[in-house]
């Protein structure tokens, strides 16, 4: 039979796996790469110095391990998150923390919701806030100062990349982040999530949930 010449030549096995994947990742890809979907999207901003060493700080706590930063088209998500993520927005990340699991919820939109107090105060002890919440509590946040030494290079390697970082913005990262809380830093991540996308408005072909 056909499929027991095909399974028992590993080499041509390979071969047709190979041609298998590379047109379906030319199907999904270059849709993407025509479309203009994966340029920035008008609203988009990089982080600031704060915000970057904020968003070290929730991958170096494993946030992304609970909370995804993906908001999917169904109808269900964007009522209780807002707007469908959209490939533009993301054009900044490295790495992306779209995530893949929701123990907590998705934090995609979550900037301005709540206030910095609400977030120090949900940091510190969720439960406080939130009686429900399973998530731990990050006390150790408040007493790290961070020095900001290395802000400056993390922005000019991420201006080599693309990051549009000016160099007044990055002479001064070192100053925008010294002797303040790695608790601050974190708060000020958090709220900016979504804020680019308020004034967001879709393609009129991808538009539409």
């Amino acid at each position: 039979m056909k499929h027991e010449l095909i399974e028992t030549r590993v080499g041509l096995l390979i071969g047709l796996t190979l041609f298998a994947v590379s047109v379906g990742g030319m199907i999904e890809i270059f849709p993407l790469v025509f479309d203009g979907s994966t340029k920035p999207t008008d609203t988009v901003k990089p982080y600031s110095a704060l915000t970057l060493e904020g968003r070290d700080i929730y991958i170096r706590e494993g946030c992304v391990g609970c909370h995804t930063q993906m908001v999917r088209t169904l109808r269900s998500e964007t009522q209780r998150y807002g707007h469908y993520s959209v490939a533009g927005e993301d054009v900044y990340e490295r790495p992306f923390l779209w995530g893949s699991k929701r123990t907590g919820p998705d934090l995609a939109r979550v900037g301005g919701r709540y206030s910095d107090d609400w977030h120090a105060a949900h940091l510190a002890d969720p439960r406080s806030v939130v009686p429900v919440s399973n998530m731990p509590g990050y006390p150790w946040l408040f007493e790290n100062t961070l020095s900001g030494e290395g802000t400056a290079d993390k922005m000019r390697a991420l201006k080599a990349l693309g990051t549009p970082y000016t160099d007044a913005e990055i002479e001064g990262a070192q100053a925008a982040v010294a002797g303040r809380t790695e608790a601050q830093a974190l708060i000020a991540y958090l709220q900016t999530l979504g804020l680019d996308m308020r004034n967001y408005e879709a393609p009129a072909s991808t538009s539409g949930e």
